[in-house]
């Protein structure tokens, strides 16, 4: 996999990708975007579910951009770096999971859409998380 992909690309395009997330979820808490789309459809029927599940996905969409860069270089965390390891790999599994629950989703928005770009980007955090 080393060769396939460069551990800068792999955490550039997992920074840009979490960056759009995070701005897609601002959308969604501003109702720009239908929240029928996300969360498997949990949101459906039950529109105060809304502020608090988006205020989770930005939160962990923060901690993620947080761990890729400073895996990366881009924030120095001195005695964090074995933390940070682990963060990546905790990101590849959380991805991989996201990847899962896609596909089961019974809003075909998720399965066509988010699958493929949540195994793609759990790819790349694969990729930063194997390298030293």
């Amino acid at each position: 996999m080393k060769k396939l992909i460069s551990a800068k690309l792999a955490g550039n395009i997992l920074l840009f990708s979490l960056g759009l997330l995070f701005f897609f979820h601002i959308l969604v808490l501003l109702k720009v975007i239908p929240a029928e789309i996300v969360w498997g459809g949990q949101i459906q029927g039950v529109p105060a579910n809304l502020i608090p599940l988006e205020a989770v996905a930005l939160v962990v969409t923060t901690i993620f951009i947080l761990i890729v860069a400073a895996k990366m270089g881009y924030l120095q965390v001195g005695k964090l770096s074995t933390a940070i390891n682990i963060g990546v790999w905790l990101i590849f599994a959380y991805l991989l999971l996201n990847t899962l629950g896609n596909l089961a989703s019974g809003i075909s928005l998720e399965k066509l859409l988010f699958a493929p770009i949540t195994i793609t980007l759990a790819l790349c955090a694969l990729r930063l998380a194997i390298e030293k």
